[in-house]
């Protein structure tokens, strides 16, 4: 039971902001939008060089796809379900094995690679 006085569970105080309050926000205006000025070209070029394996992964994932569509015609009197399922165990397969060498990459870089002070 509750004793008098006592807020119910999950009750909280509310501050009330006075005059007095010394909030203040940052005025700071100076802000660099240099990932702005770039285009998509370079973004992505960045953005590969900092993770190689994704590029890579999408590459091997396309190619999978395009592999399977390709070979869509001539798969015999094999189900067009089991088919795409081979399809997509496939892909799903080496975008799995491109992450784990990304983070296999990430841990050597950050662990291993890295000078020590």
């Amino acid at each position: 039971m509750r004793e008098v006085g006592q807020k119910p569970v999950g009750a909280c105080d509310v501050v009330p902001l006075s005059e007095d309050s010394s909030i203040t926000m940052s005025s700071d205006t100076d802000v660099s939008l240099s990932s702005y000025d770039e285009g998509q070209g370079s973004k992505l070029i960045r953005k590969a060089r900092e993770a190689p394996f994704v590029p890579i992964g999408l590459a091997g994932f396309a190619a999978v796809v395009a592999y399977g569509l390709y070979k869509l015609k001539s798969r015999g009197n094999t189900k067009m379900s089991l088919h795409l399922i081979h399809m997509r165990v496939a892909a799903q397969g080496f975008v799995v094995g491109a992450m784990t060498l990304g983070m296999g990459y990430s841990m050597y870089q950050e662990f291993w690679a890295k000078p020590k002070p």
